[in-house]
């Protein structure tokens, strides 16, 4: 029925540590998300917890436009992932005039997030493009 997408782009966490946190929601239902990245002490859960927010808001509006019912409850995070975003390259003096390059990585995240019957008729239509 309803499947929507949530964006945040350039944020300064790594993406490795991103990764850490979104491998701990991955495939879960939202509201157990949403609880899990509460209480997760790293600090990429804050930043991921609200995209996740923003999701279930956009699969709301979403909903509403095509005047359809939508349970929050029933709602699945069907896709996240990380990629890499650009690096700030910065420098610190060292010893003897030397320099040391810092590298301030940034990340890209995007959720999406699916009622369950979305996430079987896109299942059926893989089966169905294999068969062929």
């Amino acid at each position: 029925m309803v499947e929507s997408v949530a964006r945040l782009r350039g944020i300064r966490v790594t993406p490795q540590k991103a990764r850490r946190v979104i491998a701990l929601v991955r495939g879960k239902q939202v509201t157990e998300a949403l609880a899990i990245l509460k209480f997760a002490p790293q600090g990429a859960s804050e930043p991921i917890y609200k995209l996740v927010a923003s999701a279930v808001a956009n699969a709301r509006v979403k909903a509403d436009k095509e005047n359809t019912f939508l349970d929050e409850q029933d709602l699945v995070i069907s896709s996240i992932f990380v990629d890499e975003g650009t690096t700030l390259k910065r420098f610190q003096p060292r010893a003897q005039g030397r320099a040391f390059k810092i590298l301030k990585r940034t990340s890209h995240i995007t959720v999406v997030v699916a009622t369950p019957d979305v996430i079987a008729g896109a299942s059926t239509k893989a089966a169905k493009k294999e068969a062929k």
